[in-house]
Protein backbone atom coordinates (compact mmCIF):
# COMPACT_ATOMS: atom_id res chain seq x y z
CA UNK A 1 0.00 0.00 0.00
CA UNK A 2 2.78 2.16 0.78
CA UNK A 3 3.72 2.52 -2.93
CA UNK A 4 0.63 3.19 -3.99
CA UNK A 5 0.02 6.30 -2.02
CA UNK A 6 3.67 6.96 -3.36
CA UNK A 7 2.18 6.75 -6.72
CA UNK A 8 -0.97 9.01 -5.83
CA UNK A 9 1.13 11.26 -4.10
CA UNK A 10 3.42 11.35 -7.25
CA UNK A 11 0.42 12.27 -9.38
CA UNK A 12 -0.96 14.90 -7.02
CA UNK A 13 2.77 16.92 -7.33
CA UNK A 14 2.59 16.62 -10.98
CA UNK A 15 -0.61 18.38 -11.43
CA UNK A 16 0.11 20.78 -9.09
CA UNK A 17 3.65 21.43 -11.20
CA UNK A 18 2.04 21.62 -14.17
CA UNK A 19 -1.67 21.96 -13.77
CA UNK A 20 -3.72 21.18 -16.79
CA UNK A 21 -6.21 23.55 -18.11
CA UNK A 22 -4.66 26.33 -16.19
CA UNK A 23 -6.15 29.49 -18.24
CA UNK A 24 -9.40 31.24 -18.65
CA UNK A 25 -11.42 29.96 -21.21
CA UNK A 26 -12.13 31.77 -24.88
CA UNK A 27 -16.29 32.55 -24.33
CA UNK A 28 -17.01 31.64 -21.33
CA UNK A 29 -20.50 32.12 -19.90
CA UNK A 30 -20.22 30.91 -16.44
CA UNK A 31 -17.33 31.77 -13.70
CA UNK A 32 -17.29 31.76 -10.11
CA UNK A 33 -14.41 32.43 -8.07
CA UNK A 34 -13.90 29.90 -4.44
CA UNK A 35 -11.97 30.46 -1.20
CA UNK A 36 -10.94 28.47 0.99
CA UNK A 37 -9.97 30.69 4.40
CA UNK A 38 -7.95 27.68 6.25
CA UNK A 39 -5.64 27.23 3.68
CA UNK A 40 -5.53 30.62 1.66
CA UNK A 41 -6.61 28.32 -1.67
CA UNK A 42 -8.29 30.77 -4.12
CA UNK A 43 -9.60 30.24 -7.76
CA UNK A 44 -11.73 31.42 -10.79
CA UNK A 45 -13.32 28.75 -12.64
CA UNK A 46 -14.05 29.51 -16.28
CA UNK A 47 -16.58 27.33 -18.22
CA UNK A 48 -18.40 27.15 -21.49
CA UNK A 49 -21.31 25.58 -21.20
CA UNK A 50 -23.28 24.38 -24.63
CA UNK A 51 -26.73 22.48 -25.21
CA UNK A 52 -26.38 21.00 -21.45
CA UNK A 53 -22.06 19.94 -22.03
CA UNK A 54 -19.30 21.35 -20.61
CA UNK A 55 -17.45 22.06 -23.92
CA UNK A 56 -14.48 23.64 -21.88
CA UNK A 57 -13.24 24.55 -18.64
CA UNK A 58 -10.19 26.26 -17.49
CA UNK A 59 -9.31 27.97 -13.82
CA UNK A 60 -6.29 30.21 -12.46
CA UNK A 61 -5.53 30.65 -8.71
CA UNK A 62 -3.30 29.81 -6.45
CA UNK A 63 -3.19 27.46 -3.21
CA UNK A 64 -1.38 24.17 -2.05
CA UNK A 65 -0.73 21.18 -3.94
CA UNK A 66 -4.15 19.52 -3.40
CA UNK A 67 -6.11 22.67 -3.94
CA UNK A 68 -4.20 23.14 -7.37
CA UNK A 69 -3.87 19.21 -8.73
CA UNK A 70 -7.84 18.61 -7.57
CA UNK A 71 -8.77 21.85 -10.27
CA UNK A 72 -6.49 20.00 -12.79
CA UNK A 73 -7.66 16.74 -12.73
CA UNK A 74 -11.45 18.05 -11.77
CA UNK A 75 -11.35 20.05 -15.67
CA UNK A 76 -9.59 17.20 -17.56
CA UNK A 77 -12.31 14.85 -16.04
CA UNK A 78 -15.44 17.13 -17.00
CA UNK A 79 -14.57 18.55 -19.89
CA UNK A 80 -16.73 17.33 -23.07
CA UNK A 81 -19.47 15.70 -20.30
CA UNK A 82 -23.04 16.51 -19.82
CA UNK A 83 -23.97 18.45 -17.06
CA UNK A 84 -25.47 15.33 -15.81
CA UNK A 85 -22.86 13.45 -15.70
CA UNK A 86 -21.04 16.10 -14.31
CA UNK A 87 -22.93 16.25 -11.34
CA UNK A 88 -22.49 11.99 -10.65
CA UNK A 89 -18.75 12.73 -11.01
CA UNK A 90 -18.91 15.72 -8.44
CA UNK A 91 -21.11 13.10 -6.15
CA UNK A 92 -18.67 10.36 -6.58
CA UNK A 93 -15.71 12.31 -5.91
CA UNK A 94 -17.59 13.99 -2.73
CA UNK A 95 -18.11 10.98 -1.24
CA UNK A 96 -14.66 9.36 -1.98
CA UNK A 97 -12.87 12.39 0.31
CA UNK A 98 -15.76 12.14 2.76
CA UNK A 99 -17.04 8.99 3.50
CA UNK A 100 -15.86 5.32 3.45
CA UNK A 101 -15.68 3.87 0.31
CA UNK A 102 -18.89 1.59 -0.64
CA UNK A 103 -18.18 -2.16 -0.19
CA UNK A 104 -18.21 -3.30 -4.43
CA UNK A 105 -16.71 -0.07 -5.37
CA UNK A 106 -19.11 3.12 -6.57
CA UNK A 107 -21.21 3.24 -9.39
CA UNK A 108 -19.00 6.42 -11.33
CA UNK A 109 -15.82 5.51 -12.08
CA UNK A 110 -13.42 8.38 -11.25
CA UNK A 111 -10.00 6.97 -12.51
CA UNK A 112 -7.07 9.22 -11.76
CA UNK A 113 -9.02 11.01 -9.18
CA UNK A 114 -9.40 7.83 -6.94
CA UNK A 115 -5.82 9.99 -5.58
CA UNK A 116 -7.46 11.77 -3.63
CA UNK A 117 -9.32 8.78 -1.57
CA UNK A 118 -6.82 9.27 1.50
CA UNK A 119 -7.74 13.14 1.51
CA UNK A 120 -10.57 11.55 4.32
CA UNK A 121 -8.29 11.00 6.65
CA UNK A 122 -6.82 14.46 7.21
CA UNK A 123 -10.12 16.71 7.22
CA UNK A 124 -8.62 19.76 7.08
CA UNK A 125 -7.63 18.67 3.59
CA UNK A 126 -10.91 17.94 2.35
CA UNK A 127 -11.68 21.45 1.49
CA UNK A 128 -8.63 21.59 0.00
CA UNK A 129 -9.71 18.81 -2.25
CA UNK A 130 -13.23 19.96 -2.78
CA UNK A 131 -12.57 23.56 -3.61
CA UNK A 132 -12.85 23.35 -7.03
CA UNK A 133 -15.77 21.04 -7.07
CA UNK A 134 -17.92 23.33 -4.85
CA UNK A 135 -16.72 26.18 -7.04
CA UNK A 136 -17.96 24.45 -10.68
CA UNK A 137 -20.95 24.01 -8.81
CA UNK A 138 -21.61 27.39 -8.73
CA UNK A 139 -20.59 28.47 -11.99
CA UNK A 140 -22.71 26.09 -13.19
CA UNK A 141 -25.87 27.53 -11.00
CA UNK A 142 -24.62 30.85 -11.79
CA UNK A 143 -23.71 31.66 -8.72
CA UNK A 144 -22.70 35.29 -8.25
CA UNK A 145 -21.15 35.32 -4.91
CA UNK A 146 -17.10 33.80 -3.86
CA UNK A 147 -18.05 30.01 -2.55
CA UNK A 148 -16.53 29.33 0.61
CA UNK A 149 -15.52 26.05 2.30
CA UNK A 150 -16.58 27.42 5.41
Amino acid sequence: MNDLGELYQQVILDHNRQPRNYHEVDGTNRRAEGYNPLCGDRLKLYARIEDGVVRDVGFIGSGCAISKASASMMTEAIKGKPLAEVEKIFKAFHGLVTEEPPAGGGAVDLGKLVVFSGVREFPMRVKCATLAWHTLRAAIENQEETTTTE
